[in-house]
């Protein structure tokens, strides 16, 4: 795959909340070039639905999208997502499945039923001090939980992630992910998620995105990575090489994010190596997937 073939670049804050709309959900879009990044809105904030229909009806060819959440759980760590457990699946597509499964009833894509199943709760940190007996691994009492190899990798970067099996904390982003899954697995394979799947030569793409990266490329810390204000967006925007915005005053931070990140993926698409991350197996690919740009 040509790393710059791509005409259009996408960038999806992306929530894990109960409920229909979200104003967490941001859309960010750009073109090649230095133009700056816009946001695509609707008349009501997006539903994870409403993404899930753009994606499938709407997106523009040769569109790189990013998608802020964990596309998979850890399972390098135990060699399997949930260990002990005779039901767990065996890669990240087949996790997918399973968790679109166990929440078919839940609506709007969302994923209480999976958190609270009876035997997938005892992997989770939830709410009201519920720590399942299996939240960490023996020998392995980390605060944050189990990782994935890539958040390794954002850590030695300077980041700060938590484990997708952590649900409680504004750091948390378990539940951005197994709603995101739920989404991923209802694409029924008709956009390449990478490195899930192998990277395409023509056409769209989605990979997994991290915002802190995006912001610590465009001068922010790991620790301010948020930004609110018009004044910093744009300061932010021109390291990334990408002319500002024409608004001034307060903006919320999940729209600085998509906006942000989006520049930082087309500064970025180019570049082979955050295609070929040395951290980055066959079976990791497989499994645990990987965060475009963590190496």
């Amino acid at each position: 795959m040509k790393p710059g073939r791509f005409s259009h670049i996408h960038a999806i804050d992306w929530s894990g909340a109960v409920g229909e709309r979200h104003k967490g959900i941001a859309l960010a879009m750009c073109d090649l070039g230095s133009a700056p990044p816009k946001l695509l809105t609707r008349d009501k904030p997006w539903s994870r639905a409403d993404i899930l229909a753009y994606l499938l009806e709407e997106l523009p060819q040769d569109t790189l999208v990013g998608l802020d959440l964990g596309i998979s759980m850890p399972f390098d760590d135990a060699g399997a997502f949930f260990p002990g457990w005779d039901k767990s699946p065996q890669d990240a597509r087949s996790l997918w499945a399973f968790v679109d499964t166990i929440c078919a009833s839940d609506p709007h894509l969302s994923a209480g039923s999976f958190v609270d199943h009876h035997i997938a709760s005892r992997y989770f940190r939830r709410h009201g001090g519920r720590e399942g007996d299996l939240f960490h691994l023996d020998g392995a009492p980390d605060r944050r939980g189990r990782l994935r190899v890539t958040e390794q990798a954002q850590a030695g970067m300077g980041c700060k992630p938590y484990s997708n099996f952590n649900l409680v904390g504004a750091a948390q982003v378990g539940k951005s992910s197994l709603t995101g899954m739920r989404v991923l697995h209802r694409l029924a394979g008709q956009i390449p998620v990478w490195p899930i799947d192998p990277r395409p030569e023509v056409g769209s793409v989605i990979v997994e995105i991290y915002t802190a990266l995006a912001a610590v490329a465009a001068g922010r810390s790991a620790s301010r990575a948020k930004i609110t204000d018009h004044d910093a967006l744009n300061n932010a925007l021109a390291r990334l090489s990408s002319s500002g915005i024409a608004e001034s005053g307060p903006i919320d931070d999940h729209s600085a994010d998509a906006l942000v990140t989006a520049a930082w993926l087309r500064a970025n698409a180019r570049r082979a190596q955050l295609w070929q991350p040395p951290g980055l197996s066959k079976q990791t690919s497989r499994t645990e997937g990987w965060t475009f740009g963590a190496c």
